[in-house]
């Protein structure tokens, strides 16, 4: 017990104090499910550990300036999850449309679309909400332009009436993402094909 116990703390040292949420899933290798939960409650019980939620753990990072521990990071917490749950998540509609400009609205919660199921996971004072998203949706994860995809369809046919869009887009992204874009148009609905059409064609942008 006390070899796992040891070696849990060393790996979750060495990736920094307040860097990292770690869950039994990271240590598996080390031991059976069981030995590693009894050494990670241990280690929460000596505070050489942080629980931070049901399964989530971290290494706490002491705020001189607030007096007190910190939250963990929220990416670090949507990581564990990933890494736990075995999903995949990305950033939401409004969160893409964001990154593009085509949007000033902003989420002012940990708001995510997943292939997994929807759910509300609770992390080191966080309160991370993942959306069930649908196939035509989760078809793009992985994808480099996954985020141009899910940012047209979170905006809506409404997207191909607004004249912003087609500038906006030929301006932000780069030649690979406009081609990898149209070369999985077809996964798109029928609006959004003219927007990727003069988005990549060259003789669309120059008129």
């Amino acid at each position: 017990m006390t070899g796992i116990a040891d070696k849990i703390l060393r790996r979750v040292r060495s990736k920094g104090r307040g860097k990292w949420v770690c869950t039994p899933k990271d240590f598996l290798d080390l031991g059976s499910r069981s030995s590693v939960d009894r050494a990670l409650s241990r280690l929460a019980e000596k505070g050489d550990l942080r629980r931070i939620g049901h399964g989530f753990y971290d290494l706490p990072r002491f705020s001189e300036f607030l007096g007190r521990f910190v939250v963990p990071d929220v990416y670090s917490a949507v990581a564990a999850i990933v890494r736990r749950d075995g999903i995949r998540i990305m950033a939401n509609g409004m969160a893409c449309a964001n990154r593009l400009r085509l949007t000033t609205a902003v989420s002012v919660k940990p708001d995510y679309i997943t292939d997994g199921a929807t759910r509300n996971v609770e992390v080191g004072g966080h309160t991370i909400h993942l959306h069930h998203a649908a196939p035509g949706v989760t078809y793009w994860f992985g994808k480099e332009s996954a985020y141009v995809a899910i940012a047209l369809l979170w905006l809506g046919p409404h997207a191909s009436r607004d004249p912003r869009v087609i500038p906006t887009l030929r301006q932000m992204l780069s030649d690979d993402i406009k081609k990898e874009l149209a070369q999985n148009s077809a996964h798109l609905p029928g609006w959004a094909l003219p927007i990727v059409h003069d988005v990549v064609d060259a003789r669309a942008e120059a008129a």
